[in-house]
């Protein structure tokens, strides 16, 4: 999933002639040796730089376009809580990226005009009809802000370790979005994969409802901040789990890869590592993982942690059935594998088609340009057609 890249243009810039540097030096030399023309010269630059400032203060899109999650909704949401600004920090930079190919990385990606990311997705709705682009929604009731006194403890280097409370209170429930069931049949939507690239991520935040559940990678810059942000516009968060797919090495998830034939001690060692990133989250899902999630003693240790940790663990549908002790949810559907409105919308509509016949649906997905925007879209019709969006801690079954 993460293995295109963008096609950049590094080709660096040629340096001048050294006949014609040494002219520039001639003329530098003629200039500061001459009162008048040295005035003159300053007093144009003054110009231009006063011209310069008027121009980029006064164009309110001046620079390179990138979506903001709006700071006066952050404030108001109580966004003022530690490492928030964090998420911030990459604002500035930017990435010659083509339209069609991205790359997961710590620079924004250039957008479209506006502002708007991947422009706009026309999507036919389940039971016909068709709606077409999303616009941001308002930001939701916030979540309290994280970590919660009594449910976390130093762990290895002095990071903070989820724990169940003395009082029997486990971050699975303490840190998840709070539901009443209003008897509708219930759909719950994942979206993984934030916090590597800042513009999708401010998207997902800031465009979809709160009730949809965010899942950070756990190699993120800045990763409390972004769990921060999306607490305060209320989305409950769950953090990505490396595991080893089939094809491990050439698919390679990273150093913190949870591995088949490792030792226990070695995968409650990572799994520790990883639930040590950052606080705020109710549980874990995975990252890849089909012959992780295979292997007994691996998947053993590692659900064993989560549930000695009062962890929850969702999975993307490759986990279903396998491994034991922690509440567990999995996903029915992965709806964006096919990248397109009209597949994505496909999905939604067999989900929707689940929830009807079971009570309830999971759906997974990336945060593709197109996902975000077919999933607002989606959402904003949801209640009218008898569902209930839900959390996807709403859905979790197991221990509790």
């Amino acid at each position: 999933m993460f293995s295109r890249k963008p096609q950049i243009d590094r080709t660096a810039a040629r340096p001048a002639p050294a006949g014609g540097m040494e002219q520039v030096r001639a003329m530098a030399l003629q200039v500061a040796n001459n009162p008048y023309l040295s005035a003159g010269g300053a007093a144009a630059l003054f110009l231009l730089t006063l011209t310069g400032l008027i121009l980029v203060i006064g164009d309110a899109k001046a620079g390179t376009p990138i979506v903001r999650l709006s700071l006066a909704h952050a404030a108001a949401a109580g966004a003022g809580v530690p490492g928030w600004r964090e998420a911030l920090a990459a604002e500035g930079e930017a990435a010659e990226v083509t339209t069609d190919e991205f790359e997961l990385s710590e620079s924004p990606i250039e957008l479209a005009e506006g502002g708007v990311i991947g422009g706009s997705a026309v999507i036919t709705l389940p039971g016909g009809g068709r709606a077409e682009g999303a616009e941001p929604l308002v930001v939701g009731q916030p979540l309290a802000p994280a970590p919660f006194d009594g449910l976390t403890a130093p762990g290895p280097g002095g990071a903070l370790l989820p724990i169940i409370g003395a009082d029997g209170r486990t971050p699975h429930k303490a840190y998840a979005r709070p539901f009443i069931s209003n008897g509708k049949p219930k759909v719950a939507l994942v979206i993984g994969g934030l916090g590597l690239n800042p513009a999708y991520t401010r998207r997902a935040i800031e465009l979809l409802p709160p009730e949809v559940t965010l899942s950070f990678a756990p190699y993120a810059e800045g990763l409390q901040g972004w769990i921060d942000m999306a607490r305060a516009a209320g989305h409950e968060v769950l953090l990505e789990a490396p595991m080893e797919p089939n094809d491990y090495p050439q698919n390679d998830p990273g150093p913190f890869t949870l591995l088949a034939s490792a030792a226990p001690a070695e995968t409650i060692k990572k799994t520790e590592w990883l639930l040590s990133r950052a606080t705020g989250y109710f549980g874990v899902t995975n990252y890849l993982g089909s012959r992780f999630v295979n292997s007994g003693g691996g998947m053993g240790a590692f659900s064993g942690s989560l549930k000695q940790r009062g962890v929850a663990f969702v999975d993307d549908g490759l986990a279903a059935r396998k491994g034991s002790g922690p509440p567990r949810a999995s996903a029915d559907s992965i709806i964006d594998e096919d990248l397109s409105a009209e597949a994505i919308a496909r999905q939604f509509s067999r989900l929707e088609a689940g929830a009807l016949a079971r009570g309830q649906a999971l759906g997974s997905g990336f945060a593709y340009p197109v996902t975000l925007e077919s999933a607002a879209v989606w959402a904003q019709g949801l209640e009218a057609r008898g569902f209930q969006l839900a959390p996807a801690s709403a859905l979790l079954g197991g221990a509790h």
